[in-house]
């Protein structure tokens, strides 16, 4: 009841003032009128939510790729224990896992052993690397733990980022200002460059675990995780520029093709 009294008030006194000055009141209502402009259009809504629709395929990819352990593919010779099985071993970021496959479920034309689709038994654990601090062994070789660490901390920076980009985006929406857009790009562009960071770090420490030891050769290849967080970042980043263009007070073509006003 009070807040409603002091409103009125308020209106009052500007009624008032706006007669006595003559056209004082005409010009609030303009203002007014221009700080209600201001609210996104409908169309620019409609773009904002497209945007972020892309950049939240980006983050679910990531998430993705994240959660698996098929970052890369370890893989012994094919006959290197016998003529019926052989081990492979693939991991990601948090986890390890050692398989045994049957050599006669595997392409004869090819030389190692895997893929690891194939059925077999498998023995996963998870790494230590930030519990104990104990560097991990595959196959003889020992993994670099600096380089594991470095590569999962950017990974979770990432996804920070992308948190961030999200609420932004969220409060641009609910608030019907583009104020937001500008943080929002920042964190997601920062997010995918994170992301593409955290493979090249990763694919260092597999380089890394394969130069520790030469007594067993391997056979190396990135798997689909890092095919998933690869190309999440590439859209991250996309869609962080979109956003940039959002925000712009105009858009870039309409400064190259100006609207002609037509004279009578």
């Amino acid at each position: 009841m009070w807040s409603n009294f002091f409103v009125q008030q308020e209106d009052d006194r500007i009624g008032v003032a706006g007669a006595g000055q003559g056209g004082g009141l005409g010009g609030m209502k303009g203002f007014r009128g221009q700080r209600r402009t201001n609210k996104m259009s409908d169309s620019q809504e409609g773009k904002i939510k497209l945007a972020f629709f892309v950049s939240i395929v980006g983050v679910t990819l990531t998430v993705l790729g994240m959660g698996t352990e098929f970052w890369v593919e370890l893989a012994q010779p094919k006959y290197f224990i016998g003529n019926q099985t052989c081990q492979m071993a693939h991991y990601g970021l948090w986890k390890g896992c050692i398989r045994t496959l049957w050599v006669s479920d595997i392409d004869p034309e090819r030389t190692s052993c895997g893929p690891a689709d194939l059925p077999g038994e498998s023995n996963c654990t998870y790494f230590k690397f930030f519990t104990s601090g104990e560097n991990a062994v595959i196959f003889k070789k020992t993994t670099n733990r600096n380089l594991n660490l470095a590569a999962a901390i950017l990974a979770l920076l990432s996804l920070t980022m992308m948190v961030m980009g999200s609420i932004c985006i969220v409060m641009s929406l609910s608030k019907g200002v583009a104020f937001f857009l500008k943080p929002a790009s920042f964190c997601f562009i920062l997010s995918g460059v994170l992301v593409l960071l955290s493979v090249l770090v990763f694919h260092q420490s597999v380089l890394a675990l394969l130069s520790s030891d030469h007594s067993i050769p391997l056979h190396h290849e990135l798997s689909w995780s890092v095919a998933c967080v690869g190309s999440a970042g590439a859209i991250l980043i996309f869609g962080g520029f979109l956003f940039i263009l959002l925000s712009l007070p105009f858009s870039p073509w309409q400064k190259c093709w100006p609207h002609k006003n037509s004279t009578t």
